[in-house]
Order: structure tokens, then C-alpha cells, then sequence
């Protein structure tokens, strides 16, 4: 099993030294969604917010260079990555060994779970059992976002059950709320976002979480910034920065800023 390179702080501060050779003087091209809140949103203006801008405004911040970000669908940013469209992918991507045949990964700057929703009335809101629970699904429809590490587990581990992907979150939430769909399966935060707009008058978070450290074959060690396999001197630069963002507090802050809790991956730039 393909593990994640774990940086010490030390060796992050040091590593901060570096020179930023042409990134320098250059942008930094950054894909991302745009679609998936708390995330990743964009206006109408063309405008990135959310927790993975904030994490790449702060990412360009510490290697002192600009950042744009490029919006674009999601199964398409490793594709895109690939061709050179952008040096980084920032956009809630979890290192996966899967993905990482393809593309490099940074150290995984933050964890997270995921979760179904449910209709309120199912007796499944309530079981604990990851096994009841997906055996309860088999012959329903739940509905993923294309490309996410969220199908790869269902179709793994409930293969008795149909997973109905969508281009955007948005897309898959209309069709829970329009009864099209049984249930949905997504990170927590994002779930719970979701409640949050729409009430939880019909439909409830599942009390089974789904920790990723669980799966790491399909849900991943954790969310990193996708880099080219090409640029290890980038991706050098990028460990060191999120280690120092880590370590001050800059995650933590734009974390429960969105999420109202910390998904930080402290374990990884530990001293």
C-alpha cells in the first residue's frame, strides 16, 4: 500500500529556503471545482471562495508567487493536471493510490470523513454498523459526485446498490430533495452544509461516519494539493508551505471558518 510521505517541521522550515525558480516570477496556475461548497464555489463574477481557496491564496502567500485559479469539472482536473493546463490541483482531492499512479500529491494537509444522508424517516439514519448500512441500501440509488473517491468505496463495498454520479453537488442534492434519489453519500462537511440549507425536516446525516483512515484504498490518506510527477521541486516547496500552514494555525482558521470544526492533518508536520 502506496503511504504518504510524513514531513517533519524541522525539515519543512528548512526546506522553506529554497529559491522559487520560475514559479517566481510566474502565476501559479490552480484547478479547482467550483461546485462544491463549502469547498469550492464560484460567483457569477468568475470569483473562487471557500476552504480551497483560502488554503491556495495561503499556499501562494508562502511561496510568494500569484495564484489563479482555474475552474473546471472535477474528473477533469487530473486529466488537465497531466496536460499542463495548471501546476496544481486544489479542490478537496484526496490522495488515493489510484490517483497517485498518475499525479504527485502533497503531504495530506487535512482529513476528512464521509457520510450518507438519508431520508429522516429510513431506519438506517440511526445503525452504526458499517455492514447494516450498506447492505440496508442494496437495490437503492445513491447518488456520488463523478470522479470522487466516494463512488470508488461504494462500488467496492456495496455492490448491491446503484451509484448515480453528478457533475456538481448541487446536481445530486436537487435530485435527493426531488425524491429521484435514496440516499447520498459525500464528505461531511459538505453533507452537513447541505442540512444546513435545506432543513432537516426530511432528511438526516446518517449516525455512521465513514472515517477515511478506514479505506485508505478508496477514500484516501487524506486531502493534498495534486502536483505534475515532473515538478519534485514544486511539490518540495508545497510540502514545506502547508507544514507551516499546519503549524500556525492558517488551516485550522479557514477550517472552522468553513466547517465550524478543524480538519487539519497535524499528524503529518508533528516535531
Amino acid at each position: 500500500m502506496i503511504k504518504p510521505i510524513v514531513h517533519k517541521a524541522a525539515l519543512c522550515a528548512g526546506m522553506l529556503l529554497l529559491g522559487l525558480g520560475t514559479a517566481s516570477a510566474a502565476t501559479l496556475k490552480i484547478g479547482t471545482e467550483g461546485g462544491y461548497p463549502p469547498w469550492s464555489m464560484v460567483d457569477a463574477a468568475g470569483k473562487v471562495s471557500g476552504f480551497d481557496a483560502d488554503v491556495g491564496n495561503a499556499l501562494c502567500r508562502e511561496l510568494q508567487a500569484d495564484c489563479r485559479f482555474v475552474v473546471q469539472a472535477f474528473d477533469s482536473l487530473i486529466p488537465s493536471l497531466d496536460a499542463n493546463r495548471f501546476d496544481l490541483i486544489i479542490s478537496g482531492m484526496s490522495f488515493t493510490p489510484e490517483r497517485n499512479k498518475r499525479i504527485a500529491f502533497s503531504i495530506p494537509y487535512a482529513v476528512e470523513d464521509a457520510i450518507f444522508v438519508l431520508p429522516r424517516q429510513s431506519a438506517l439514519v440511526g445503525a452504526t454498523d458499517t455492514g447494516t448500512v450498506l447492505k440496508g441500501l442494496a437495490g437503492k440509488t445513491v447518488g456520488v459526485q463523478g470522479g470522487t473517491t466516494h463512488g470508488d468505496y461504494l462500488r467496492k463495498n456495496a455492490p448491491g446498490l446503484t451509484v448515480k454520479n453528478y457533475d456538481t453537488l448541487d446536481q445530486m442534492q436537487i435530485d435527493l430533495d426531488a425524491g429521484r434519489l435514496d440516499a447520498t453519500f459525500a464528505d461531511l462537511t459538505s453533507q452537513s452544509k447541505f442540512l444546513k440549507k435545506v432543513g432537516d425536516k426530511n432528511f438526516a446525516l446518517s449516525e455512521l461516519i465513514i472515517k477515511g483512515s478506514s479505506a485508505p484504498e478508496t477514500l484516501g490518506f487524506g486531502i493534498a494539493v495534486g502536483i505534475n510527477k515532473q515538478n519534485a521541486e514544486l511539490k518540495q516547496r508545497v510540502d514545506a508551505a502547508l507544514c507551516k500552514l499546519i503549524n500556525d494555525g492558517t488551516i485550522k482558521s479557514s477550517s472552522e471558518k468553513w466547517f465550524d470544526i478543524d480538519i487539519s492533518n497535524y499528524e503529518v508536520c508533528k516535531k
